[in-house]
């Protein structure tokens, strides 16, 4: 919507600007216009996140935290800016408390962290490029290895001689 409005300013400020139209109060000021056009730019990270995640066969669960790291450093890229108005600067700072929010929410299920770990793309080298904390990364190996431990260790593959047990996978029948 913020792309249509700024494609197609010139248009919006001639319909709001005519004084028959009843729309004088819908017009807005150069700075306004400039803070619009601010905020499209930085709120474009979110677009992107929202148009990768909305493909169906794309994004997986490995994605999330990445997503979201890529997301934090935008937002702090762009709230240390000198090139943004106070106002969009307050808006990201409310941004970046909210992505905070559920980005500690992740520590609550253990799934994106060993989804991540077991990412051929990622493994614990994602953690360690990201500059997480080692006691972090040290915690996401030891949960894997935990899961591991308690839900596939003692697994074993079954033998040919067990697949031959079922009726109809005899070896007569064969």
């Amino acid at each position: 919507m913020l792309d249509f409005a700024i494609d197609y300013r010139k248009v919006i400020d001639l319909i709001t600007g005519e004084r028959d139209s009843n729309l004088r109060d819908y017009e807005l000021r150069r700075s306004e216009w400039a803070i619009a056009l601010e905020l499209r730019n930085v709120l474009n990270i979110f677009k992107d996140a929202t148009t990768y995640f909305s493909r169906g066969s794309t994004p997986n669960l490995a994605m999330v935290i990445p997503a979201m790291d890529h997301i934090d450093e935008a937002l702090v890229t762009n709230i240390d800016s000198d090139k943004l108005s106070a106002a969009v600067k307050a808006a990201l700072k409310v941004g970046k408390r909210t992505l905070n929010r559920y980005y500690s929410k992740t520590d609550y299920s253990e799934t994106y962290r060993i989804a991540m770990v077991l990412h051929p793309r990622h493994k614990l080298t994602y953690f360690r490029n990201a500059d997480w904390p080692d006691d972090w990364i040290k915690t996401a190996e030891t949960i894997v290895r935990t899961k591991f431990e308690q839900k596939y260790q003692n697994v074993t593959e079954p033998s040919v001689r067990y697949l031959y047990s079922f009726p109809f996978l005899s070896a007569d029948l064969l």
